[in-house]
């Protein structure tokens, strides 16, 4: 890992905490209905909302009131939003005249955004109006990023409070965080990518005049408009010539702000963050990086503050960025070292005065392997999938270790809410291993972790492994899912074990090479992102409800100290032991075979 990868490492680590540090202060306030200071003339819209919903806004939930109220909002989002897309064509907005979605597209990509998956198996300038867009996939990636802030604030109370048989109100957290906290830095990022170049209208697809004629082939249409075949069989090509582009416009920098800070990561255009129109200058890539980070970390220090110990979210915040620190390096490292065969085809891989040298196939020249890298690490490890070069490029490892970070259960900052109680499960397991090789009873934060907490926790950590695991196997194993894969060999099985890996894990990136827009993987996905997402939902606020009526222990000399050096590298070990167990026998079958025939020159 060069030094200049190095600096930015740093730099964005140094910018990450000092914003999110005083956000998470904020965001305590806003989540414990104190005075949010600036925005608190919204403080009557709240209420108005309230009343016209019949919302009692002191009314708090058990666990199973608001498990209920989850799902039941979450599904009524999927209803409205597949509705949406199969309506699309009748309604406003939509200067393209673009159809209908079809149903198993619609079924996937409903599914997708109100799970914060935002896989996206379809091109979505050619597919979706600017009101699906605009009604449809960036509302539900506000509701989304707020149902899990929702899930992780009832988490904590769980730890904060004893004997109480609440955990807090659903509609009141979401309500909260998507006008408080999401509202209010989507429009700061918003107009801060508008100013990078992002674009932001409502205007019809424009074409320009190009500089110079392209020439290009395309098959000949007979009659009945299909294909012209020779007498091989072969389709007839006819040349063309074209000097005009179509440049797709649209709304662009609101859903973007949006996609990054709620770590939904599902683009307006196909190329996703690859896009100038997205993501047009090294600024504007920084931002989004950040942006993907800023909730998330913030979220540690309102974990600190609620259980009223800051250390612990330190801790936390500590596990997260040595683990995160080690991706970067990986995956930078991977990048910068290239292709050996590179050498051999006359292809140059040194370091030059803008690029970090390496493999740059598949990467963009404005940002380089150090920007790639650092975007690859922040986006697997966030749970956002955005992306801003083609995963399918990257090297074998290159590949690899985003694949792993999804595998560790995206808790590696993770998304907004998801990645902090996805963490906080992996510590109640570190602590109960730590219970059992001294012969204590666990506990944490002054609850005693039993029987219950660690079967909840074991339903919550093996849910994915086993969707991931499973439906890898099944689609190696059918023609359907064969069909999809354009690389056979060690790179077309990591190809399907990353589909599944991200959906699973509610990812949503993607190894471009897999043609998963068909019927077999847009229901296979769609099922592996709703069981991923609401599987590890349910027996987490079972937890929280379990925790919350339990008394508060009182800290003696056998209590295991959980803010310190000791317990952060005993929690990064159980997160690397369990992922580690569950997925190094795919990952040889993949990543690591095609790295050892890529050494061999194969």
């Amino acid at each position: 890992m060069s030094t200049p990868a190095m600096l930015q490492l740093g730099l964005f680590l140094l910018v990450l905490i000092a914003l999110a540090w005083p956000l998470g202060a904020y965001m305590t306030r806003v989540m414990q209905g104190e005075n949010v200071g600036p925005l608190r003339f919204a403080a009557p819209l709240e209420r108005a909302f309230y009343r016209l919903a019949g919302i009692k806004q002191d009314d708090e939930m058990g666990w199973r009131g608001y498990a209920v109220a989850l799902i039941l909002f979450n599904i009524l989002g999927v209803i409205a939003l597949y509705a949406l897309q199969r309506l699309q064509g009748a309604l406003p907005f939509n200067p393209q005249a673009l159809g209908a979605v079809s149903p198993d597209s619609s079924f996937n990509t409903a599914i997708s955004f109100v799970t914060n998956t935002n896989w996206q198996g379809y091109g979505g300038e050619t597919t979706m109006s600017y009101l699906t867009q605009m009604l449809g996939l960036t509302v539900q990636n506000f509701v989304s990023a707020a149902t899990g802030a929702a899930v992780v604030i009832a988490l904590i109370r769980g730890f904060a409070r004893h004997s109480s048989a609440k955990i807090g109100n659903f509609w009141v957290d979401v309500t909260r965080m998507t006008l408080y906290v999401l509202l209010p830095l989507s429009l700061i990022f918003a107009l801060a990518f508008s100013q990078q170049g992002v674009i932001q209208n409502l205007s019809a697809y424009q074409d320009v005049h190009t500089v110079e004629a392209v020439k290009y082939q395309q098959a000949k249409l007979d009659a009945e408009g299909k294909p012209a075949l020779d007498q091989n069989g072969k389709p007839v090509m006819e040349d063309k010539t074209s000097q005009t582009q179509t440049l797709p416009m649209g709304p662009v920098a609101s859903q973007e702000a949006i996609k990054l800070l709620g770590t939904n990561g599902g683009g307006f255009f196909n190329a996703n963050s690859a896009h100038p129109y997205e993501n047009p200058t090294p600024l504007s890539n920084f931002l989004q990086v950040i942006a993907i980070f800023l909730i998330p970390a913030a979220l540690c220090f309102l974990f600190g503050r609620m259980v009223g110990d800051r250390r612990q979210g330190w801790a936390i915040l500590a596990a997260m960025t040595i683990m995160f620190a080690a991706a970067v390096y990986a995956v930078t490292s991977a990048e910068q070292a290239g292709v050996p065969q590179y050498g051999s085809m006359g292809i140059d891989q040194r370091a030059g005065a803008l690029q970090s040298g390496g493999n740059m196939e598949g990467k963009e020249a404005r940002f380089g392997v150090i920007d790639t890298s650092l975007f690859i690490a922040v986006t697997t490890s966030a749970s956002c999938g955005a992306v801003n070069a083609m995963h399918d490029s990257l090297t074998p490892l290159g590949g690899m270790v985003p694949t792993f970070l999804m595998q560790l259960g995206e808790v590696v900052f993770g998304g907004v809410g998801s990645g902090l109680y996805g963490m906080l499960i992996f510590a109640i397991l570190a602590v109960f291993i730590a219970g059992l090789m001294v012969g204590r009873t666990p506990e944490y934060l002054g609850k005693k972790i039993e029987t219950y907490e660690m079967k909840m926790t074991a339903i919550t950590i093996l849910v994915t492994p086993t969707l991931v695991l499973a439906l890898t196997a099944v689609a190696v194993s059918v023609g359907a899912g064969q069909a999809g894969i354009l690389n056979p060999g060690a790179h077309g099985f990591s190809e399907v074990l990353y589909a599944f890996t991200s959906a699973a894990n509610n990812n949503g990136s993607a190894f471009a090479g897999l043609s998963a827009n068909t019927p077999f993987y847009n229901i296979m996905t769609g099922i592996a992102m709703f069981f991923g997402r609401f599987f590890m939902i349910v027996p987490i606020l079972a937890i929280a409800g379990s925790l919350a009526a339990k008394k508060r222990l009182a800290v003696t000399g056998g209590t295991l100290p959980t803010h310190g050096p000791l317990f952060v590298a005993l929690l990064i070990g159980t997160v690397l032991l369990v992922g580690a167990l569950n997925y190094v026998p795919a990952l040889a079958l993949g990543p690591v075979v095609e790295h050892l025939q890529m050494v061999a020159g194969r």
